[in-house]
């Protein structure tokens, strides 16, 4: 049995993981953090980790970028692994995160579902192929209107697995109104659309002359998140320190 703190567990994903567990024999989450709502049928929940008084075998975050830098500290002090899941942190942050996985095992992704983290693969064998054949690097990823940052850590995520496949040739460019200039041969573009309820749409565009190749993957539902993160919790239990990722779950 896998004991989990939930941390941001009253958010729409930690609901969505709750429900989950709930139907998982093999993990129990024992307690729930979450600053704004500390309300739950199934387990105590706690303003802070400060307050938490269960043992557990790693945290599972879904909480706001304002919160990781006290989740690091306490799971480096109580040194209880963690699923990092929040997005849009500062570089700062991820220098700390990588800091901290030195001394407990974090594992860090910006995407939980096994499709995206096959995606990066494939991106690197495509990348390496087309690239060099003069096809263009777009990326388009849509959300729901509640999403506060842009990009998303997912279409982050792609671009810099291709441009480790390219010995990072790539800059990044996320904005072209504000200059008239054709485009860079070594940039990738990343465009976002947030609008309704759309769970997580994510395209990868190679633009070449006369054809156009196509990478998508279409997130229907929270679930895929949350089963991701909970498998990455069952991993990560008893692991020694270092930094982890979805693509360690998935070959283990």
């Amino acid at each position: 049995m896998t004991n989990v703190i939930m941390h941001g567990c009253n958010g729409k994903m930690g609901r969505t993981i709750t429900a989950l567990v709930e139907q998982d024999p093999e993990v129990t989450i024992v307690a729930g953090v979450d600053a704004f709502n500390q309300t739950s049928d199934t387990y105590p929940v706690y303003a802070s980790l400060a307050e938490v008084k269960e043992q557990a075998d790693a945290v599972i975050d879904f909480s706001n970028a304002a919160a990781v830098d006290a989740l690091i500290d306490w799971c480096v002090a109580k040194q209880v692994p963690c699923v990092l899941c929040t997005t849009g942190l500062s570089e700062a942050q991820l220098q700390k995160v990588k800091e901290a996985s030195g001394k407990v095992a974090i594992l860090r992704s910006a995407n939980m579902s096994l499709g995206v983290n096959l995606l990066l693969k494939l991106l690197k064998e495509a990348a390496a192929t087309l690239s060099p054949a003069g096809f263009d690097i777009e990326i388009v990823e849509k959300h729901h209107n509640l999403k506060v940052d842009a990009p998303s850590g997912t279409a982050i995520a792609l671009a810099d697995s291709i441009n480790e496949a390219m010995d990072e040739q790539f800059h990044y460019v996320y904005d072209r109104s504000s200059y008239r200039q054709k485009r860079d041969p070594k940039e990738i573009g990343i465009s976002a659309v947030r609008g309704g309820t759309i769970v997580g749409d994510h395209d990868v565009i190679f633009a070449g002359e006369d054809e156009v190749v196509t990478f998508s993957h279409r997130a229907y539902s929270k679930a895929i998140f949350g089963k991701g993160a909970i498998s990455a919790a069952r991993f990560l239990a008893g692991k020694g320190a270092g930094m982890y990722d979805m693509a360690d779950v998935i070959g283990s």
